[in-house]
C-alpha cells in the first residue's frame, strides 16, 4: 500500500496515477495534527489495514490535480547512517558503523523547495538514500529481528552545507538545516517492496543524471543499522532511518535546480532548489572531480558571495 498526505493534509491511498481519500478511515485515532495521525496509523496499522483496503476501492482523484504533501510531516526522531557505502565496491573494508541525529523540522514534501541559507559553505549537496520507517517502538533490537520493526519505505535527500568552519564535528549545522530533509512522495509499506537491499537508487539534477547506485552497496545493511541506533536511543512509529548513500556522484546544488529522486518501487520525489545569493559551482560530480585529479573532495565555489579569490 502507498500512503500519501495531499492537499491540506488529507490522507490517502495511493493506486496508479489516482489517488483516494481515506481520511474518513482513520478520524478516531487520537491526533493533534498530521503528524501524529500518521504515526498513529503506522502503530495501529494492523487493525485499520482492512479498512484503508476497502476505501481505496472508491474512485480516486487524478495525482496531477493534488499537492501531495510531506508523508511524514513531524516524526520524533531522523537518524541518518554516515558514510555507509562501499562506494562501488571500491573501499577496501567497511567504515565503522556511525551516524547522526537530524532536525525533523528540516522536513519537506514534494514540489517543495530546499532553501541555500547564508553561511559559508564549500558546497552544498543533497544525497539520495532510502528511508527506512519504524513500524513499532523499538529498543535495543536485535539484527535477526529488525525487519519486524520496519513499516515501510520513502525517499530522502539529505541535504548537506559541507566544509563549514570550524573544522571538526559540524554535523548539527551541517544537517539540520530548515528544508534539509525531502522525502517523499509516499509511503510505501514494507510488503510491496521485494528485498530493500536490490534496489536501484537514482537522482536527477535537472534533467541530468547524478547519483546511480544500488543498496546491494551498503557497508552496513538494514538490519545491522537498526540494531545499531536503537542500542542508542529508541526509535518510535513513524520515525525516519535513512540508510545512506553512494558518494561519487554527489554534485553542487544550486540556485532554480529541479531535484528528482527516485528509489526503486517508492516514486519519484521531485523538489526545487533556491540560493538568494545565486552562488555557482562546476557541476562535476565528486568521481569526475576525483577523476581530473582536482584538489579536495569536491569543486570549489566559482561565483558569489564566500567565493575564494
Amino acid at each position: 500500500m502507498k500512503l500519501a498526505y495531499f492537499d491540506n493534509y488529507r490522507l490517502g491511498v495511493v493506486t496508479g496515477d489516482t489517488i483516494v481519500d481515506v481520511s474518513g478511515v482513520v478520524k478516531d485515532i487520537p491526533h493533534t495534527g498530521p503528524g501524529n495521525l500518521i504515526s498513529g496509523v503506522i502503530e495501529h496499522f494492523a487493525v485499520y489495514r482492512p479498512r484503508l483496503e476497502e476505501a481505496a476501492r472508491a474512485q480516486g482523484v487524478p495525482l496531477a490535480q493534488v499537492k501531495l504533501r510531506a508523508p511524514l510531516p513531524k516524526p520524533v526522531n531522523i537518524e541518518c547512517m554516515a558514510v555507509n557505502y562501499m562506494e562501488d565496491g571500491t573501499l577496501k573494508e567497511p567504515a565503522p558503523i556511525n551516524g547522526f541525529h537530524k532536525s525533523p523540522s528540516a522536513i519537506i514534501g514534494p514540489g517543495d523547495t530546499m532553501v541555500l541559507p547564508d553561511v559559508p559553505a564549500g558546497i552544498f549537496e543533497g544525497e539520495a538514500e532510502l528511508a527506512v520507517v519504524i513500524g513499532k517502538r523499538a529498543s535495543h533490537v536485535r539484527a535477526a529481528d529488525a525487519m519486524d520493526y520496519v513499516f515501510g519505505y520513502t525517499n530522502f535527500i539529505d541535504g548537506s552545507a559541507r566544509a563549514l568552519p570550524p573544522p571538526g564535528n559540524v554535523f548539527y549545522q551541517m544537517k539540520s538545516r530548515d528544508t534539509f530533509a525531502p522525502i517523499g512522495p509516499y509511503l510505501v509499506t514494507k510488503d510491496e517492496i521485494r528485498d530493500p537491499q536490490k534496489l536501484q537508487v537514482r537522482l536527477w539534477v535537472n534533467g541530468t543524471l547524478k547519483q546511480n547506485f544500488n543498496t546491494d552497496d551498503m557497508a552496513h545493511n538494514i538490519p545491522r543499522c537498526i540494531e545499531w541506533v536503537t542500542s542508542i536511543h529508541t526509535l518510535e512509529p513513524g520515525d525516519i532511518l535513512a540508510t545512506g548513500t553512494n558518494h561519487r556522484g554527489l554534485s553542487s546544488f544550486q540556485d532554480g535546480d529541479a531535484v528528482e529522486l527516485e528509489c526503486e518501487g517508492l516514486g519519484r520525489l521531485k523538489i526545487n532548489v533556491r540560493d538568494d545569493l545565486k552562488r555557482t559551482w562546476a557541476r562535476t560530480t565528486r568521481l569526475e572531480h576525483k577523476e581530473k585529479g582536482a584538489d579536495g573532495a569536491f569543486t570549489p565555489q566559482l561565483t558569489g558571495k564566500y567565493a575564494k579569490a
